[in-house]
């Protein structure tokens, strides 16, 4: 099959590879791309562990400092397995979603001191509210922008024009609206739509897909399961 993959540049790179090993082809197509903010380095005082639930924050974050020593609660295995590719050697992945990580965040830290919290600018509060009610300390630390594309590139609006593509795949409702905008009035209706969670599929409506496909949870090797 040939897919269409949405997803930021660095990221997209490797579930491109994934898919070329599995006799696929791929199509890169961002429709997101992080902008890194530049200044100093975070303020760790009293912090405990980092909370990643991208692998943005952890690129982010080690762009700002040199500290590889902390602790890291990972939402799931692409972001721990930056945080590991970053130098830092405690790593936990809790394999979920924001909620799994809050749930698993409770078990594996202290109510003393600070969960520091690195993401983008937009990105919901809901992960720091859970642990606050909790009990426990949490600092949001935005560090990045998350900018949409404004137009879809054009290897990949002529993919489909000529109805060349058998599937699309999307990370987060936020790359599936976006789409939506951007691919108003191409022919879709002959595709698969792989999605990583039903808010994901939601976003997508009211396009019309030969077939819409969730993930069994939401990270890449369910993703890539769904092709199989």
């Amino acid at each position: 099959m040939k897919i269409l993959i949405t997803r930021p540049q660095e990221d997209a790179k490797e579930i491109a590879r994934r898919l070329t090993e599995r006799g696929h082809q791929a199509l890169v197509a961002p429709l997101l791309s992080p902008r890194f903010h530049e200044g100093p380095e975070p303020d760790l005082e009293g912090v405990l562990a980092i909370l990643a639930t991208s692998a943005n924050g952890v690129r982010a974050f080690v762009r700002r400092s040199p500290r590889r020593d902390l602790s890291v609660f990972a939402v799931g295995p692409q972001t721990a397995e930056e945080a590991r590719k970053s130098g830092f050697t405690e790593v936990r992945n809790a394999d979920g979603d924001a909620k799994a990580l809050a749930a698993a965040a409770t078990l594996w830290a202290a109510r003393k001191g600070v969960l520091l919290h690195v993401c983008g600018e937009d990105a919901p509060g809901t992960l720091a509210e859970n642990l606050t009610q909790r009990g426990f300390n949490v600092r949001r630390c935005p560090l990045y922008a998350i900018e949409p594309a404004a137009s879809l590139p054009e290897e990949a609006r002529k993919a489909l024009e000529d109805r060349a593509l058998d599937g699309a795949m999307f990370f987060s409702p936020k790359s599936a609206r976006i789409f939506s905008t951007l691919a108003d009035g191409l022919p879709t209706e002959e595709l698969t739509a792989f999605c990583i969670s039903r808010a994901t599929a939601q976003a997508l409506s009211p396009m019309p897909f030969a077939r819409i496909a969730v993930a069994a949870r939401p990270n890449q090797a369910a993703m890539l399961a769904l092709l199989d």
